[in-house]
């Protein structure tokens, strides 16, 4: 995790976001960017219009590097300007950077801003090469991260978000916490979550991580992560992306969206399948 890379568009949401990667950056030692998109139609008479926009971005950019740059502990703060589809571009720079955590706001199940922040959360998550952190603006930042709820399902996906958690919790010495998500009534399918759950332990045995392994019964997953994680003040969610393709697009599924939408605390969305 040597390079993170913030989706931003100068938003209340955006700041967040940055200083909540900037707070990341500072206690991995990685290098940090911000990518802005000018998401526009812009015809072709107007191309001076166009120009001036970015220039006018560009000042407000150095605004913003002029007072985070300050706080940044190792490195500096790297811009990006783009144009086009806001998810197409951020995936784009993510992988030409080899960005290896992304930032992004969401508005949550209510309020919404007038830049694209919010409304792109989503296709951002779903598109990007790489794992990706979103959280809301009402989220508070406390420097310090104590706790990661890692849920464990019947999907075969759900022990790839492992590592990415493990790093995180190694950084902050964290604890990690196992949930085992019992929905099913056949036992065959309780059977191999409880060795997914027995894999996972082993590795973090292995890896010297503190965790805690608990045990629920589930009629709604998302209620039942959601639950737990706020009885146990927890600070993290790590999840996997459902994911899927609708006229060449990505999109997410409804678990996941779910999840994004209404956790209180930020989540970290782990792709089981890298994008091109």
């Amino acid at each position: 995790m040597k390079h993170f890379l913030v989706a931003f568009d100068f938003s209340k949401n955006a700041i967040h976001s940055l200083e909540y990667a900037l707070m990341f950056a500072n206690k991995i030692e990685a290098d940090l960017s911000l990518v802005w998109v000018d998401n526009s139609s812009t015809p072709e008479h107007l191309y001076n219009i166009d120009q001036e926009l970015r220039i006018e971005t560009k000042v407000h950019f150095d605004d913003i590097i002029n007072q985070y740059e300050p706080l940044v502990h190792h490195g500096k703060i790297n811009q990006f300007l783009r144009k086009g589809k806001v998810y197409s571009e951020v995936a784009s720079v993510a992988k030409a950077i080899n960005a290896s955590l992304l930032f992004t706001g969401t508005h949550g199940v209510s309020g919404f801003e007038e830049y694209w922040i919010g409304s792109n959360a989503y296709r951002i998550v779903a598109s990007a090469p790489c794992p990706v952190i979103t959280l809301r603006r009402d989220y508070t930042i406390t420097g310090s991260i104590n706790k990661v709820v890692l849920p464990i399902d019947n999907s075969t996906d759900t022990k790839y978000k492992l590592p990415y958690a493990a790093r995180i919790a190694k950084a902050f010495d964290a604890e990690i916490h196992l949930l085992l998500l019992n929905s099913s009534p056949i036992q065959v399918i309780r059977k191999r979550m409880k060795t997914y759950a027995a894999e996972a332990s082993n590795f973090l045995i292995h890896e010297k991580l503190k965790f805690v392994l608990s045990e629920v019964e589930s009629e709604n997953i998302t209620s039942s992560i959601l639950s737990y994680t706020e009885s146990q003040q927890a600070d993290l969610i790590a999840i996997m992306t459902e994911q899927g393709v609708e006229n060449g697009n990505m999109f997410l599924g409804p678990y996941a969206q779910q999840l994004i939408n209404n956790a209180k605390v930020p989540v970290i969305s782990v792709q089981s399948v890298r994008n091109d």
